[in-house]
């Protein structure tokens, strides 16, 4: 009987040895999920410019952003809020995350000033009090899609978004995902300066509803101010919503790894620097003036090299790909001695999007390029790695695989 006892234990514990590895794949598997919430809708337009709505730009944003992800993140999960013009009330928005599980939501917005007052640049928030009249009249603006709800007073049990009063709240409340959404809010307000070249408003707290109800690591992105013409027009172009939706994304995958890391010791997903950029990039920098460009351009009338019909050639016959350093995007041809360049020699550039995207130190050995953009990462803080084959643009993952196989022969 005690043999017979021995015999059921030895096989149970080879049984929980065999199955633990399943579960813990199991676990492990589990998607990676983003709820993208596109703010405003349907009947509500959000904030309303000249030229456009804010309902509109926040969905073009909000599109491109999941489609970056899907494309680039195979592990994850990307559930949208709506993808198309429609009203959503303000808890279902929240509702559809909690659903989903989701391990971070994402809303996007665009500000707006009254009275024909006029700013500039990006601003990412998180849930909390607002420490300031300009925060408070943020959330304001933003609660007051409640307004569109017929039971708006049951349904958010007397929460009026005009009254201060309704704000206190916000004072009591204990968020427990507050610093992770603080962390990805300052990731992204980096993107959207380095990455978009876009003013950088800071990371701010404010009583949002949306954020209150979500269940998670929680963020409400401001992308630019529709009530200046000039961010208005930006915020209307194929090459701004790409630039502040790849901006969001790089901060995306930065947090995704970083807490990856935090909770299995690594991470597979792939760094932002050695993606392929994106078609729709940055254009000049926002502090750079458009007279200041022309008096650039004016004093030295000479941009920097496009490539020789010989190297064009040349580089089309070798079948090795060429991994170079994209270190900054223009709307326009930038002469050779422009302080942008910080003095760079041999820099080139390709056009892609409508754009002029600049490269340096290209070579078919792509430890090299990597030791080349290590030694510019002081100038160029934003430099990543791009591939070209046969004079095409190609991912660069593919390219470097290629130049690892071959080594390896």
């Amino acid at each position: 009987m005690k043999r017979y006892r021995q015999h059921i234990l030895y096989i149970s514990l080879c049984l929980g040895l065999l199955i633990a590895p399943f579960c813990c794949s199991n676990i492990g598997a589990k998607d990676f999920v983003v709820v993208i919430d596109a703010g405003h809708g349907g009947h509500d337009p959000g904030a309303i410019g000249r030229i456009s709505k804010e309902k509109n730009i926040n969905l073009n944003v909000a599109l491109k952003l999941g489609k970056q992800i899907q494309k680039n993140c195979p592990d994850v999960k990307v559930v949208y809020t709506r993808t198309r013009d429609v009203f959503i009330p303000l808890n279902r928005r929240a509702e559809i995350a909690n659903d989903a599980k989701a391990d971070l939501f994402i809303s996007i917005h665009t500000n707006a000033l009254a009275n024909n007052r006029t700013a500039k640049g990006a601003s990412t928030w998180t849930l909390g009090l607002a420490k300031s009249d300009a925060n408070l009249e943020v959330a304001k603006r933003e609660n007051s899609v409640i307004l569109y709800e017929s039971d708006y007073k049951t349904r958010y049990a007397g929460f009026n978004p005009n009254s201060a009063e309704s704000y206190i709240i916000f004072e009591f409340m204990q968020d427990k995902y507050m610093s992770q959404s603080v962390h990805l809010a300052s990731l992204v307000q980096k993107h959207f300066r380095n990455t978009c070249r876009r003013v950088d408003r800071g990371v701010h707290q404010a009583g949002f509803l949306v954020l209150k109800a979500s269940a998670m690591p929680s963020i409400l992105v401001e992308l630019g101010f529709i009530s200046t013409p000039e961010e208005e027009r930006y915020l209307n172009t194929d090459a701004g919503t790409g630039t502040l939706a790849d901006g969001i994304f790089r901060a995306f995958l930065t947090y995704k790894r970083e807490q990856e890391i935090r909770l299995n010791g690594s991470s597979q997903t792939i760094l932002p620097e050695d993606l392929p950029q994106p078609e729709e990039k940055t254009s000049a920098p926002a502090d750079a003036t458009p007279e200041t460009e022309k008096k650039a351009t004016a004093r030295n009338n000479k941009p920097a090299p496009q490539p020789s019909e010989k190297a064009t050639v040349a580089q089309t016959e070798d079948k090795a790909p060429v991994f170079k350093i994209q270190i900054l995007t223009s709307s326009r041809p930038l002469a050779k001695n422009d302080k942008r360049l910080k003095g760079l020699k041999d820099v080139d550039y390709y056009k892609e999007g409508g754009l002029y995207k600049y490269t340096y130190g290209a070579s078919s050995d792509y430890n090299k390029v990597l030791r080349t953009k290590r030694s510019i990462t002081a100038k160029f803080k934003d430099a990543f790695i791009i591939a070209f084959k046969n004079g095409r643009k190609v991912n660069v993952n593919t390219a470097i695989r290629e130049f690892k196989n071959k080594r390896n022969k």
